[in-house]
């Protein structure tokens, strides 16, 4: 009983109704019907009320629609024999599948309309998704960009506080006079950080990055490189136990042996 209920509950019998079924399915639904009363019945009930709906929400044609309908059903030029399935004076069935067809039309407008009006909706609904969803990821960046800033910052102040660490300022060379950086050299272990809040540098394309030099002697020694988007705002070079200056150049990506003088950007001496 609960299979024929599910059935019945399923749509399908609507659709038998409305003839928007395949003939496969149609047959199946007959068989149903044959099998089961309750089927059966509620076929005849779902007829019954749809004829009643669309006898109360029938929409009278025009004269002169209802004439040119008529004239195409009651044409007999060149037009095999009919056999009328009713007397022709069962009018009132005539005009009750007349309306009912008006209704059903009716219907489908109104049945598209309110899909198109569905269809609209959720497509603003998924703009407003795309839109927060942007909104999010420019608050979770800016959010990023302020604990960066605010790493550096901290750093910087650290490192007024305590008389372990030098602080060396780069400037702009000739080729990049508005570039600077800070170099952190600490007096004890010779580490050396460098801080990417405080720094200001000429952008680099994909295949080139920052390679940090120090002039030990008057030869440059390679402290490592560093790209643009660091993920933390301190760095840690390689260690040095003793320069007199610090540079910086752009590289090929991974670095050079020796520095490419003419990508210098910064340079820094030292006076400790």
């Amino acid at each position: 009983m609960e299979e024929v209920k599910a059935y019945i509950e399923s749509g399908i019998l609507e659709l038998y109704v409305l003839g928007q079924l395949t003939a496969t399915e149609r047959t199946e639904v007959e068989v149903m019907a044959s099998k089961h009363p309750e089927v059966k019945a509620e076929i005849t009930a779902i007829e019954l009320a749809m004829e009643a709906y669309a006898l109360e929400n029938a929409i009278a044609p025009s004269a002169a629609l209802e004439d040119k309908i008529l004239a195409q059903f009651t044409e007999t030029k060149a037009q095999p024999k009919v056999v009328p399935l009713y007397e022709v004076k069962n009018d009132v069935r005539i005009k009750t599948l007349r309306y009912a067809l008006v209704a059903c039309v009716a219907l489908l407008v109104i049945s598209v309309a309110a899909l198109f009006s569905v269809y609209t909706q959720l497509k603003l609904a998924n703009n407003q998704i795309v839109s927060l969803s942007s909104e999010k990821d420019k608050f979770a960046t800016t959010v990023t960009k302020l604990e960066f800033d605010k790493a550096g910052m901290q750093n910087q102040i650290d490192m007024t506080e305590t008389t372990e660490w030098a602080t060396v300022k780069l400037a702009g060379v000739a080729n990049s006079p508005k570039a600077k950086m800070l170099v952190y050299w600490n007096k004890k272990n010779k580490s050396i950080l460098i801080n990417h809040s405080a720094m200001d540098l000429p952008k680099t394309d994909k295949s080139h990055e920052y390679q940090l030099w120090a002039l030990v002697d008057g030869k440059p020694v390679s402290l490592g490189v560093f790209g643009e988007n660091a993920k933390d705002a301190v760095q840690q070079m390689e260690t040095i136990p003793r320069a007199q200056a610090f540079a910086v150049t752009i590289e090929p990506t991974g670095g050079s042996v020796n520095p490419t003088m003419e990508k210098m950007v910064v340079m820094g001496g030292v006076t400790i």
